[in-house]
């Protein structure tokens, strides 16, 4: 009988960690506004950072005061991120303290979160993201 609990013990084990695994990837539509509403801000870098599942880019935004808001904007994982044209290896060309405009998708919970759509350079360059297979 103790071998029975041994081999149920271990189950629920693999279990319980698995289904921690899956719930910490989220889906888009779970954190962002998918109903067409989008959101877009200008300012300059403060953090790009290439992790997996999800990348993220910082930006601070100027209000109207002059005071600074941080946005931060999740983007997909480093393959689709590359299979975009936007590489890890050279943070994409973006860098702390470069002027952008973000589009993004707004996060639901109101704050200055979003899943980042577009990242227009300063210097022209404009990278589009999507959201499928999110």
């Amino acid at each position: 009988m103790s071998r029975v609990k041994s081999v149920v013990s271990v189950a629920l084990l693999i279990g319980g960690l698995s289904s921690a695994a899956v719930s910490a990837h989220h889906s888009v539509q779970a954190e962002y506004s998918v109903d067409g509403k989008k959101v877009t801000v200008s300012g300059t870098v403060a953090k790009i950072e290439f992790l997996n599942p999800h990348s993220y880019l910082t930006v601070n935004v100027k209000d109207a005061d002059g005071k600074i808001a941080k946005w931060g904007f999740e983007l997909g994982g480093v393959a689709k991120l590359r299979k975009e044209g936007f590489s890890r290896a050279d943070n994409g060309g973006v860098k702390p303290g470069d002027e952008v405009t973000a589009t993004a998708l707004p996060a639901r919970n109101g704050s200055t979160n979003g899943y980042l759509l577009e990242l227009k350079m300063s210097d022209g360059r404009d990278f589009k993201f999507t959201t499928e297979q999110n």
